[in-house]
């Protein structure tokens, strides 16, 4: 076969550190495009007879699917599929395939290392120490012991049930909600989603993003939480109202958030929580490490060779 005969295989918007997938896709023979960018017509006019659409948060819709007649695998760098219309791919006999559980330990990590700077308030006292004239400032919500606060997860998938491996033994209580009822070892499960709320001084989401859960955090969750408690988010943005978050914040109903995700990424100029002294955030880097970097980039090719391969990728998001 003749580099012209090759299979393409197109990037869309990812980052520079895609060469190990570029050199796997390349050794299984693809001829592999790097288009940067997930606009339809960009990606058509770099790759338009491309089979296999490596993407990142970018979506994947109609557009894309008219965009790219020959496109038959879309390979996602994540676990969550909620920015492609997969109905939309089926239809058009594309697979789409996501990425095995990773960098679990890292974003369960990053939820506790998150979790123990908020209630900590250490970015209050980062900036505090920096001037003699803030040396001995104190925050609004003056910091709590460990010991004594109570930990609300809502989801009980593999994230969740690591974070709370790392919470339990150092906070009073752990308690768990989930949509399927499905317990979580180490934590109290609780039927109803109110109840965890009210009971809670720490708010931890670990929920996917759908059509029943898309701003599931909003002025009602909110005011459900127990005052002058916390919420942390390192599953998806769009759980998550920031308008409502800044109510609840501006009332004093919650002491703060700390968020590794936003709605919008990266956040839009005047957003209401970016510029906040009561917002911790960190740039969706919660699955970020050496190892993980390398095995997101490794794994999304190998889900587009197993598709040359033998017909199917690996991780499919639907069987």
């Amino acid at each position: 076969m003749t580099v012209a005969d090759a299979p393409v295989a197109v990037y869309a918007a990812l980052d520079d550190h895609v060469a190990a997938g570029v050199a796997a896709l390349e050794a299984a023979g693809f001829r592999v495009v790097q288009a940067g960018s997930d606009d339809p017509a960009e990606l058509a006019a770099a790759a338009g007879d491309a089979v296999a659409l490596l993407v990142g948060y970018g979506r994947v819709d109609e557009a894309v699917l008219r965009a790219l007649p020959g496109l038959r695998v879309v390979s996602l760098i994540s676990q969550g599929h909620d920015n492609v219309d997969v109905a939309a791919c089926a239809r058009a006999g594309v697979q789409v395939a996501h990425l095995p559980p990773v960098a679990t330990e890292e974003v369960a990590v990053h939820a506790w290392a998150l979790t123990l700077a908020a209630v900590r308030q250490l970015p209050f006292f980062d900036r505090a120490s920096r001037s003699a004239s803030t040396w001995a400032s104190r925050p609004r919500a003056i910091p709590r012991r460990l010991s004594g606060l109570e930990v609300g997860i809502v989801g009980t998938g593999r994230t969740a049930a690591a974070y709370a491996g790392l919470a339990g033994g150092h906070v009073a209580a752990l308690r768990s909600w989930s949509r399927s009822g499905r317990p979580l070892a180490g934590a109290t499960p609780v039927a109803d989603l109110h109840e965890l709320l009210a009971t809670s001084d720490v708010v931890s989401l670990h929920l996917p993003l759908d059509d029943e859960t898309q701003g599931i955090v909003d002025d009602a969750f909110l005011a459900a939480m127990r005052p002058g408690s916390w919420l942390v988010n390192v599953a998806r943005g769009g759980l998550v109202d920031p308008a409502a978050v800044a109510r609840a914040l501006d009332s004093g109903h919650l002491a703060g958030a700390a968020l590794d995700v936003l709605d919008k990424e990266p956040a839009a100029p005047g957003h209401p929580l970016v510029a906040r002294d009561d917002i911790l955030l960190t740039p969706h880097t919660a699955w970020l490490s050496a190892e993980s970097e390398l095995a997101y980039v490794v794994e999304q090719a190998a889900n587009v060779i197993a598709w040359l391969q033998t017909g199917a990728v690996t991780h499919p998001v639907l069987p």
